[in-house]
């Protein structure tokens, strides 16, 4: 059950952080405030669902490591740490702060600032979401490692 949870839950989880990272390109490429504001209620409103998602990921995971060792496991240990930390120091203060200018019609140079940070930290999580992801296959057996290339006579 714990398994499940955790791949269900560690999905969502980068299923919504590539849904927040589409939505607000495509809002901001339409140049149009509503748009805008659209996408940061629905970012906003999937933090919601987003932050029990990855409770339950690195709460069911670390339950999962426990008496485990080796590289791939103090990996996926290591990137949960900087994805928490991303996600509660700069994606969620973001969302929450461009939501509330993008409502009050302030898109200034503050807002791309902050808005270019949300970007940049959205993509940072679902980088290593996405190796999180990987590497969780591979311990589970249901991803091999790529052979090493040799580079003989190199």
């Amino acid at each position: 059950m714990k398994k499940v949870a955790h791949a269900v839950a560690g999905s969502v989880a980068l299923l919504l952080v590539l849904s927040f990272l589409t939505i607000t390109i495509l809002s901001e490429l339409s140049m149009d405030a509503e748009n805008v504001i659209l996408a940061k209620r629905m970012v906003l409103y999937g933090i919601a669902l987003l932050i029990p998602m990855m409770a339950v990921t690195g709460g069911s995971g670390f339950s999962l490591a426990a008496g485990r060792v080796g590289p791939l496991v103090e990996l996926k240990k290591k990137r949960m740490r900087l994805i928490a930390a991303n996600g509660m120091l700069v994606m969620l203060p973001s969302a929450i702060w461009l939501y509330y200018s993008a409502a009050k019609g302030e898109f200034g140079t503050a807002f791309m600032v902050v808005q270019a940070i949300e970007l940049v930290g959205g993509f940072t999580q679902l980088y290593l979401l996405g190796r999180n992801f990987r590497d969780g296959l591979r311990l589970s057996g249901r991803l091999r490692r790529r052979p090493a290339i040799s580079r003989a006579g190199s």
